[in-house]
């Protein structure tokens, strides 16, 4: 098989010049750092559906700064029997594009979508869905980074054509452009991470070193730690041995408690250790030990230990169920009996090492777990997740590796999440390390606003939150939010 051209063999016909682009000489790197470094750099960036040449074509770019393998990676559209298997051998440079002619496996309808899959068919690395034929091609702008759009001409196998669009850019942001500082002065430090509402009036925080929990409350127009209950200075976190100093990366409030999201030990910080832990927030201990917690070392890719679980979201059953969220641990429609103790909805784990969302339903006494789906979040990586109930939208936020963009999941007809509409920060924010994403609850609204929050791991400015707003809406569900009303 010619590099990247489904039907012919290598020596049947010379390169492209996409192909020669796309192949690379032997680099001092074994084949598992190329494969890990595939992961979490190489994208879709350019899909023909219709009058192609020679037929329907998929492109694809490395991001990154190092070459990647993508030998036997599978592409396949929205049928599951249509498979384009990528050769053996090949490999893709740092910014190169690899052109793929999929119509000779199947072609791209109307309405239909292309997946790109690792070799076992089952991890997703990237997907893009659309309802009707571009004129020209459906493109990454800007390239390999930006959101998909209607190119302004094919370029099949050089960088997308995106018109006048600025290099980059996303849609605009849908609140305000403004944004205030929303803490004292160095109230945090560095290393402040994920934030949830659980009120209002209550905002949790993560710090990921040392790992520390912050309950939150206004303080004018401002966020200060609460006073009362031992939390004025935070509360140390442990492992539920007493030990260990958990790397606390996201944080969501549930029904069940608060949860963490870990990326390792940080008196081991060279291993990798990705783990949720529960908390009971009601204790009134100087440090908290975890009263469950959950190892997903075995189920998620082997990463770096700085790249693990970053964000971390719940997502009640009743909107999962009323949306029919597809279970792809029994291949059905998602049913929440088939997880007895799970409580009453999934957690969603947002992975920085590949911009993955993987979806778990945890048994409540701890250890075990169920994965129900993995899908992209829209980014090479991702910072924190959040679910805005009033309008069913999971959020992914990225930090200054995707210029603070945000992006939106929805649940489509297939009963999956993809994504809906990529954002650009407020045009007043600064490209600020922001790894923590928090809304507030439709109770908050004001004058059509409600206020949203982010958190900056390097205190810039010795300030590490900032806050601005999103439209209020209707209610798109009858859930509410946890903890919140």
């Amino acid at each position: 098989m010619a590099l990247g051209l489904s039907g012919a063999s290598a020596s049947a016909q010379p390169p492209t010049p996409e192909q020669s682009r796309a192949r690379t000489f032997p680099q001092p790197q074994t084949r598992a750092q190329t494969q890990s470094q595939a992961q979490s750099t190489v994208r879709i960036n350019e899909i023909e559906s219709s009058g192609g040449t020679p037929g329907d074509w998929v492109e694809l770019v490395n991001t990154g700064s190092a070459s990647a393998d993508v030998s036997r990676w599978i592409v396949k559209d929205d049928d599951d029997s249509h498979t384009y298997t990528i050769a053996s051998g090949t490999s893709l440079a740092p910014g190169g594009h690899l052109v793929l002619d999929v119509e000779s496996s199947f072609g791209l309808g109307s309405s239909d979508s292309v997946r790109l899959l690792r070799p076992d068919s089952s991890t997703p690395v990237d997907s893009y869905t659309w309802t009707a034929h571009a004129t020209t091609t459906y493109g990454r702008c800007a390239d390999g980074a930006g959101p998909f759009t209607t190119t302004s001409a094919p370029t099949r196998g050089t960088a997308n054509a995106c018109g006048g669009q600025s290099p980059g850019t996303g849609t605009r942001w849908p609140g305000d452009a403004t944004v205030t500082v929303a803490d004292r002065s160095n109230a945090f430090g560095t290393n402040l991470s994920g934030l949830s509402f659980q009120s209002p009036d209550v905002l949790w925080a993560v710090k990921n070193g040392p790992g520390r929990l912050y309950r939150l409350v206004p303080d004018g127009t401002t966020w200060r730690p609460d006073p009362a209950g031992g939390w004025s200075s935070g509360k140390a976190l442990r492992y539920g041995n007493g030990g260990g100093d958990p790397d606390a990366e996201g944080v969501a409030v549930t029904p069940d408690g608060v949860f963490v999201a870990t990326e390792r030990d940080n008196d081991h910080g060279g291993i990798s250790l990705p783990k949720i832990l529960r908390f009971d927030v009601s204790s009134t201990a100087a440090s908290l030990n975890a009263t469950a917690e959950w190892n997903l070392t075995a189920d998620l890719p082997a990463v770096p230990a700085n790249s693990g679980p970053e964000g971390i979201a719940w997502v009640p059953d009743t909107y999962l169920t009323a949306h029919g969220f597809h279970d792809e641990h029994t291949g059905g429609a998602y049913d929440p009996a088939a997880y007895p103790d799970h409580g009453g909805g999934l957690f969603f784990v947002g992975l920085e090492a590949n911009g993955t969302v993987y979806a778990y339903a945890l048994n409540r006494t701890g250890g075990g777990y169920t994965r129900v789906a993995t899908f992209p979040s829209g980014f090479p990586a991702v910072m924190d997740l959040e679910f805005e109930p009033e309008t069913g939208r999971l959020w992914a936020v990225c930090d200054n590796t995707c210029a603070g963009r945000a992006a939106t999941l929805g649940i489509d007809t297939r009963g999956r999440f993809t994504v809906t509409a990529v954002y650009d920060r407020p045009a007043a924010m600064p490209d600020h390390n922001n790894e923590g994403f928090a809304i507030a609850p439709r109770a908050a609204c004001a004058a059509g606003r409600k206020p949203v929050l982010w958190s900056d791991d390097d205190n810039d400015d010795k300030h590490a939150l900032r806050a601005g707003t999103l439209p209020c809406t209707p209610s798109a569900t009858s859930t509410t939010a946890p903890g919140t009303r």
